[in-house]
């Protein structure tokens, strides 16, 4: 024999070395070093030999702790310009060389952060559509503050009218209501013609979100005159002088509240309050 060593690696089951290994990422069970990550002070718990033999970051902040006489137990480590989840993500990886990333919430976040005049409109109907709730009240709230430029954006015109009634239900746009008026107008005659339908009908679902009692009189007038596409039913005008014969708003009906962007008019006194800035 020649005295040589014949060495076989045995390779085991990585998946299953990664989910037992998972189960120690900010586990409190024998771990020997504490964290507080964020604005928040969130804490997360970590295993020192495992952290500093896979990153060389971690093997040096520990060494440095060390030689200060520090013991990582009874001295977390403070990181407050870090994100509690994204240093999770990366302990996962350290762990087990693999990392669930939730792609719905990347995506989110990345939209968020990226949000202009013009990718909001793009980015709300992305939000209605999947229902992601979180994404969608980010985005209204920058279309609230920027809606005098959005209305005039590509986006804006393409959105459904389902995105569409989502804005127009705010109490927070800031857009005085003629304004609001003539973008719902500019949106239908866009999508009048990209769908072959008259205006009537492409803003039926959304056209009685316009809140026409916050008008005038004579800015009323000038609504019928100019009516001749029909975009405003006709109940929905006879409704409006109603309320300026009676000056008594219906109680709960949300064509009544002023707007946060609504300019004072004399008969907004017998109207709720303003939204708040």
């Amino acid at each position: 024999m020649s005295g040589e060593h014949n060495e076989r690696l045995m390779v085991g089951d990585v998946k299953r070395f990664a989910e037992d290994a998972r189960k120690m990422v900010n586990s409190q069970e024998f771990s020997d070093v504490k964290f507080v990550i964020g604005e928040e002070r969130r804490n997360i718990y970590g295993h020192r030999c495992l952290l500093a033999s896979r990153c060389e970051v971690f093997r040096v902040m520990f060494a440095d702790h060390e030689q200060r006489g520090k013991d990582t137990t009874m001295y977390p480590f403070v990181l407050q310009d870090t994100n509690p989840d994204i240093f999770l993500s990366m302990m996962e990886y350290i762990y087990t060389s693999c990392v669930t990333l939730d792609i719905h919430t990347l995506c989110e976040k990345y939209i968020c952060d990226s949000l202009s005049v013009n990718s909001a409109s793009e980015a709300i109907q992305a939000a209605v559509t999947y229902s992601l709730d979180d994404l969608g009240q980010t985005c209204l709230a920058f279309i609230e503050d920027n809606m005098s430029e959005i209305v005039k954006t590509k986006g804006f015109h393409e959105l459904s009218d389902t995105a569409l009634a989502v804005i127009l239900q705010s109490d927070r746009l800031a857009l005085d209501e003629p304004d609001v008026l003539e973008a719902v107008r500019d949106w239908a005659t866009v999508n009048s013609v990209v769908v072959g339908k008259p205006v009537a009908e492409v803003a039926e679902k959304v056209i009685g979100h316009v809140r026409l009692p916050l008008l005038m009189p004579d800015e009323l007038s000038r609504v019928e005159q100019d009516n001749k596409d029909q975009l405003v039913p006709v109940e929905q005008i006879s409704f409006t002088w109603k309320f300026h014969a009676m000056k008594t708003p219906e109680t709960g009906n949300p064509i009544f509240r002023l707007r946060r962007g609504t300019v004072d008019r004399d008969h907004h006194k017998v109207l709720p309050k303003k939204a708040d800035k």
